[in-house]
């Protein structure tokens, strides 16, 4: 039997099928099936002897394939998607701030395509991926922030391309960096060991100083008044 770094308990305690069944349950014919593997969309099956096992790992990504397929990805997208699934962070690293604020998400690679219809490219993926804002947990994908995604759509749904979106994400990653340097620096000089206590403190700088940034750039953009 070929080891596949799995025990014989843990085979048991999962289904798994051959390639007639798996081919059955996806909806898809074995001649796909064998397609689909040649071109590396689902990964090797476990051998035993010369049966090929197939598990719900398989029939999870075959579903992905068909669902991103009827959003209109061609095979070779989906491949290069898939691959840069595989070369995304540990969740665990993702999330491994247990005093984060933040809410992560979970989403299914088909919901994340739904939420930025023809901008989930691989240089777009791979970009999300590098910037932190995306982890891959087996079939799923994690948003580090609820609240980030949520912008993010908004602004892609504005008319504003994902590239350029991600673009300005790692310019305000840098200048949110600089921010929190500024004050873990102050309270580390004057008041050390409150830099939990007195987070709420920055917060409210930032969001007020942001504020008043904003009010300026919108008094200097606005069109000078028609004149009577």
């Amino acid at each position: 039997m070929a080891n596949d770094g799995v025990t014989n308990d843990e085979h048991a305690q999962r289904r798994e099928y051959r390639m007639g069944e798996l081919a059955e349950e996806a909806g898809i014919t074995v001649r796909t099936l064998r397609f689909y593997r040649e071109r590396g969309l689902i990964p090797p099956p476990r051998r035993e002897g010369r049966i090929a096992w197939y598990d719900d790992h398989h029939l999870a990504r075959l579903r992905t394939v068909a669902a991103l397929l009827d959003r209109g990805h061609t095979l070779g997208g989906i491949a290069e998607l898939l691959a840069a699934f595989e070369c995304g962070r540990d969740v665990a690293e993702l999330l491994g701030t247990p005093w984060s604020e933040e809410t992560a998400v979970r989403l299914s690679p088909e919901e994340l395509a739904d939420r930025f219809a023809g901008e989930v490219t691989p240089e777009n993926l791979s970009a999300a991926l590098a910037i932190g804002y995306l982890a891959v947990d087996g079939e799923e994908i994690v948003h580090i922030s609820r609240r980030l995604l949520d912008a993010s759509t908004t602004l892609v749904r504005a008319g504003i391309p994902l590239a350029a979106v991600l673009t300005a994400a790692r310019a305000a990653r840098t200048h949110a960096d600089a921010l929190a340097a500024v004050f873990a620096e102050l309270v580390d000089a004057h008041a050390p060991g409150k830099l939990a206590e007195l987070r709420p403190v920055a917060k409210a700088v930032v969001d007020a100083e942001f504020s008043l940034a904003m009010d300026r750039r919108l008094r200097t953009s606005e069109p000078p008044e028609a004149s009577a």
